[in-house]
Parts: C-alpha cells; sequence; structure tokens
C-alpha cells in the first residue's frame, strides 16, 4: 500500500533539498516508484547507575505509487538520529523524521532514564517505533515504553517495552519495525526489537531495529536485527550507537560516566523507470548520483541532505 501522488512540485523549481526528476524520453510518462523511507532512531536513555531504556527504531514505510512526471520537485530528507542527554538521568532524544516528498516517516522515541525523583523520566517516547522504559527507584510498578505510530492504517513500528523497578535495575528494549521491544525481567534488560527486512536494492537488508536496555547486575539487552545497538553492563560492557542510514535505536547506558548509544540516521531509497532522469539537490547518493541498475528499474539510495546545496538537472 502506497501514497498516491507524492511526486508534486512546480516544473523547473531549483529548491536546496530537494531532488529532481525528469522524463526527457516520453513527456507525461506515467511511472511507477517504488519507495523506502527509514526515519532516524531514537538515542538509548541514561541509567545514573541503573538501567537505561533503548532507544527505538526510525519509523519504517514502504510502498509503491504511481505518477506522472515532467521536471517536478519533492523535498527529500534523511533523518539524524537522537542524541543521549548527558551521563546521568535523561531519556534519550527522539530520532528526526525523514521524508520523500509527502512521505514523512516518523523519528523513533527515546529512551527512558533512571527516575529518582519524576516518574515522567523513565517513560520511554512515543516515535516510529517507541523507546524503551527506564528504571524507577523507590516505585513498584514497571514503566512503560512509548508507543509506536500508525499513520493512515500504516504501522511505521512497534511499542517499546517496559523498564523494571526496585528491586531490579534494567532497562526495556527499544520497539523495533517488525516487533515490540521485550521487557525488563529481573535484573535482565529487555532486547531491542527486530526490524523489517526489504529487497529494494536487489538483496535483502533489515533496517529500523530498536535499541537494547541497559542493566546493573544482570544480562543488557541486545539490539534488534536491523542496526539496534546493544545495551550496557554497568562495570562489564559499554552499550553501542545505532547503526547509521539503517534507523537504529540506540543501546541503554548504565552507569553515571557514559553517556546512552545515539540512534542511527535514516535512509530513502527509491527505485524508478530507467528512463527517467534523477538528479540530486544537496543530496548524497550512494553512487554519485548515478543510481544502480536492478532488474529493470534504477535504484537510488540517498544516504544525507544538505539544504544548503543544490545540483542541476542534465
Amino acid at each position: 500500500m502506497g501514497y498516491g501522488g507524492f511526486l508534486t512540485g512546480r516544473p523547473g523549481t531549483e529548491l536546496s533539498g530537494k531532488v529532481n526528476i525528469l522524463d526527457n524520453f516520453i513527456e507525461n510518462k506515467t511511472f511507477s516508484v517504488q519507495y523506502l523511507v527509514i526515519a532516524g532512531g531514537g538515542a538509548g536513555g541514561t541509567g545514573g547507575g541503573s538501567g537505561g531504556g533503548g532507544g527505538g527504531a526510525g519509523g519504517y514505510l514502504e510502498g509503491t505509487t504511481s505518477t506522472t512526471i515532467l521536471g517536478k520537485t519533492f523535498a527529500v530528507t534523511i533523518g539524524a538520529g537522537g542524541s543521549p542527554v548527558g551521563s546521568t538521568t535523561f531519556q534519550g532524544t527522539s530520532g528526526i523524521d525523514s521524508s520523500l516528498g509527502s512521505i514523512a516517516a516518523t523519528g523513533g522515541g527515546g529512551g527512558g532514564s533512571y527516575a529518582s525523583t519524576s516518574i515522567n523520566e523513565a517513560f520511554g517516547l512515543d516515535g516510529g517505533s517507541g523507546g524503551g522504559g527506564g528504571f524507577r527507584y523507590n516505585g513498584s510498578n514497571s514503566i512503560a515504553g512509548g508507543n509506536g505510530t500508525t499513520i493512515n492504517f500504516l504501522s511505521q513500528g512497534f511499542a517499546g517495552g517496559t523498564g523494571s523497578a526496585t528491586p531490579n535495575n534494567a532497562g526495556g528494549g527499544g520497539g523495533g519495525a517488525n516487533e515490540p521491544g521485550s521487557n525488563a525481567s529481573g535484573n535482565n534488560a529487555g532486547n531491542g526489537g527486530d526490524g523489517r527486512s526489504s529487497s529494494i536494492t536487489g538483496s535483502s537488508v533489515t533496517y529500523a531495529g530498536g535499541g537494547g536496555g541497559a542493566t546493573n547486575g544482570g544480562t543488557p539487552g541486545t539490539g534488534g536485527s536491523g542496526g539496534g545497538g546493544v545495551g550496557q553492563a554497568r562495570n562489564v560492557s559499554l552499550q553501542t550507537n545505532g547503526e547509521a542510514n539503517k534507523g537504529g535505536g540506540g543501546g541503554g547506558a548504565a552507569d553515571s560516566i557514559s553517556a546512552a548509544g545515539t540512534g542511527g540516521s535514516g535512509v530513502v531509497i527509491f527505485s524508478i523507470d530507467p528512463l527517467a532522469i534523477v538528479t540530486f539537490y544537496g543530496a548524497t547518493e550512494d553512487n554519485g548520483g548515478a543510481g544502480q541498475i536492478v532488474g529493470d528499474k534504477k535504484v537510488y539510495t540517498i544516504t544525507a541532505t544538505d539544504p544548503g546545496a543544490t545540483v542541476t538537472i542534465a
């Protein structure tokens, strides 16, 4: 299921951070466009001596649309991953949205932190996939993870897992595009939810895995397949970042020294008839703007965008 008519704009318009598509062979030819849009993943939560939650994966949107193209311009944005906030008791920041025209994937939710005063600090944040819940001191209830996003009946990802409460010290896993993050159990942190696979590039690649939760005294959460970062085990192992250009959630942190894992940046990939000439304005494409032939289509992979750059269509 796709978004109809996402390639909108004024012919001949040159705008920063845009992609122009021209058909210089057949006027008003109708093209079928397959797309994959992944948002930036959320950062893990910091534990302050206990277990922070894993970051949620960036939102995942894949589909096909048909459009008539004649020199139209549309915006493209690659969302950055969320950043950890300090090394004490802060939720991770959420990832940034990625978009291709009107198709917009939501950034992953940040992981919950250790909450010594306000319980709000411990909840995982909502996002494309939700961040995992953190740890609550002096409380008996487990801490909820954030919710995933569904827009126009299209699910972009799943919820984060719940974190533990006193006397345990573990965070929940961040949600992934294919499944929720798992809940912390005792002192064992929750694993990040697995991402979803796509074959748009000609081979199967998994994107948008959730970050693992952190622990003080147990087993840390693993990152979900598709770029999710591993959670920290205090005094044993360090957390890792979400994978760049896969929208993976960052791993949660457990101590008061190191920050949690950063979320991985997103990516935009689309395939189109090779007759369409595509040139990028302020966007970095894997093959220098040339794309690559996959079957009877040409595939373009955009890994970064610069709003200040421009390129001209040949």
